[in-house]
């Protein structure tokens, strides 16, 4: 059994281009290894037995203790995350990452390990992106928005003890979700002053997302920490929330900013 890491420098050398032929040889291992690990990149998961008690499955179930680390994660999986059941039971939580926010990618891993203590993380590329992974019985416990389908053709509601944290960390659950579904660009355009056109240029925050739920908490959480927005449609339907006024964007970048 070659560790995760062995697995992934492999499925990086296929992805430059190279021949299974020319990777076999240089590494060592068979063409028919690293054929199956194209289809499963990361190795079946282990009995998890270290990592730290499910707090929704205690007889008072609860919060995580990492809340405010939860409200983050949440705002990821919201944006990018799936959960996807394994046959032999538990869960993986995949939370897609872009090759180039290294630092989103590394937020992404010490979020999941301060809300499930002892649980393992993986990084497993893709093309033009990793999935931050982690196995675990309970990912469907601290998720419950998990379901079939996409998450936009499903509602999307929040449980009274999720609302909770969302309300004592706001600005963490709309950092998870301007960090998966959105960014921060400059837009530009032009005023005639004193019959002089003039361009001016000024920062804007951009949120996309096709669920009208998620679109909806998203708006909601900026409502509660006195943030304006605006919503833009794509063909006739609402697609982005815009945060453009200049004192709404001094709030962002005091407590989002920019993907690094």
């Amino acid at each position: 059994m070659y560790d995760l890491q062995t697995r992934q420098r492999v499925l990086a050398l296929v992805g430059q281009g190279r021949s299974l032929n020319a990777v076999s040889r240089e590494t060592g291992i068979s063409r028919a290894a690293i054929r199956s690990w194209r289809t499963r990149p990361e190795p079946l998961p282990r009995a998890v037995g270290r990592s730290a008690p499910c707090p929704r499955c205690r007889p008072e179930p609860g919060a995580p203790a990492a809340t405010a680390s939860y409200s983050y994660l949440l705002g990821l999986y919201l944006g990018d995350g799936c959960i996807s059941p394994h046959a032999h039971g538990g869960a993986y939580l995949r939370i897609a990452c872009a090759d180039a926010w290294p630092g989103l990618i590394t937020r992404c891993r010490e979020a999941i390990t301060a809300v499930r203590p002892g649980a393992s993380v993986s990084v497993v590329p893709k093309q033009g992106c990793v999935m931050v992974t982690s196995y675990g019985r309970h990912w469907p416990c601290l998720f419950p928005q998990d379901g079939p389908g996409r998450k936009h053709t499903r509602p999307i509601a929040l449980e009274p003890w999720q609302q909770t944290v969302v309300q004592a960390h706001p600005w963490e659950l709309l950092r998870g979700l301007v960090h998966s579904d959105g960014c921060r660009s400059m837009n530009w355009t032009t005023r005639v002053v004193r019959g002089e056109k003039k361009r001016y240029e000024y920062a804007r925050y951009w949120f996309t997302n096709v669920s009208d739920d998620i679109r909806r908490l998203y708006t909601d959480t900026l409502d509660a920490v006195g943030v304006e927005w605006t919503q833009c449609t794509r063909a006739g339907k609402p697609y982005n929330v815009s945060v453009a006024k200049r004192a709404s964007v001094a709030l962002m970048d005091a407590h989002i900013g920019p993907k690094h």
